[in-house]
């Protein structure tokens, strides 16, 4: 971590009234900034004001995601130095203050929202991505955008009782949709190249456990009886268990991609996929009212006692410590499922 730095933040004029009194814009707040691959630098800069529709959220906390590897570890495609408070995006707090044009929130309330800067004390984001927490949640982290994706993913994949279903990669995401597979009786197949993630899954209600390597297909042929799977999730976005998802798939069985594959191509088995007629699900939603409908799922299900995040939250870190947050993702060391950056 380098010495703090100091940039422009996103300044207002004053409001009609207020004359030259002084505005937040004034005020200051930390905000990591990905200043170059693999370094960050804590920054003072002025603390953003909400536009009409917009609030503005002190931010309690954000999710590491690991999306936000690309970006830290250096892809051709990133500019440095980031946005400040990038790549956070998980992000939950309460509203400092909101725009003219916003009716239904108010100053105090605790929500989760959806954001780009949200590794910062204070982030801005659209009155239309915000979602009320409830009172039984507080204090309680609630990183929105994953819990609400773990939803998407889930309703995506159509899953019923009658199903043999198979999480490739049993991380937050997969040890969350190993939870809700299991809950409609569907017979669940974890995968994991880690040990410890194998036992999270078992305590999600995983039926069987089976260690993801170059002999995870023949193991999963074994147990379904030479059928393989109806639905397959795939949650790693790394090559080696896209390919093992494909090969575990039953011939017109649906495979699900919800893993995060943006840190280059990727080759697949179009001869294998085509022949066995697979319906090949994307899982990720590109509409911000899907996320947000997502997120509000997870609150009911959370409510409903069908999930559980709170064992899974393994890690937390300071704000100064975001560069230790992000390389423990990278690492995955035993015990480690998700990491959370606390403001």
């Amino acid at each position: 971590m380098n010495a703090v730095a100091t940039i422009p933040g996103r300044l207002r004029g004053p409001r009609a009234g207020e004359g030259v009194a002084p505005s937040r814009s004034l005020r200051r707040m930390r905000a990591a900034v990905v200043t170059a691959p693999g370094n960050i630098d804590i920054a003072k800069t002025t603390i953003p004001e909400p536009g009409p529709n917009e609030v503005l959220v002190h931010v309690e906390g954000c999710g590491v995601c690991a999306s936000n590897i690309p970006p830290w570890e250096g892809e051709p495609w990133f500019e440095y130095p980031m946005a400040a408070g990038a790549p956070g995006h998980e992000g939950w707090g309460t509203i400092e203050d909101a725009g003219g044009a916003v009716r239904n929130l108010k100053q105090g309330e605790r929500v989760a929202f959806l954001s780009s800067n949200a590794y910062a004390d204070y982030d801005v984001c659209d009155s239309s991505a915000v979602v009320k927490l409830p009172d039984t949640f507080d204090e309680e982290p609630f990183p929105g955008e994953p819990l609400g994706c773990v939803m998407n993913i889930f309703k995506r994949s159509h899953i019923t009782k009658d199903d043999t279903v198979a999480i490739v990669g049993i991380g937050f995401l997969g040890a969350l949709l190993t939870q809700l597979a299991s809950a409609t009786g569907a017979r669940v197949i974890a995968l994991s190249r880690r040990e410890f993630a194998l036992g999270v899954a078992k305590e999600m209600g995983a039926t069987h456990a089976v260690a993801l390597d170059d002999q995870s297909t023949r193991a999963v042929q074994d147990l379904t009886s030479d059928r393989f799977c109806d639905v397959v999730i795939e949650c790693t976005g790394k090559q080696l268990p896209l390919d093992v998802a494909g090969e575990i798939t039953r011939e017109r069985g649906r495979l699900v991609i919800a893993g995060y594959h943006q840190d280059g191509p990727r080759h697949i088995n179009m001869q294998l996929w085509n022949w066995r007629g697979l319906d090949v699900i994307n899982a990720h939603e590109r509409d911000a009212r899907v996320y947000v409908e997502g997120i509000r799922r997870a609150i009911h299900a959370i409510e409903a006692g069908l999930l559980n995040p709170a064992p899974l939250y393994t890690h937390s870190f300071p704000l100064k410590r975001l560069d230790e947050a992000l390389n423990m993702v990278i690492r995955r060391p035993e015990g480690f499922m998700k990491a959370l950056i606390k403001t």
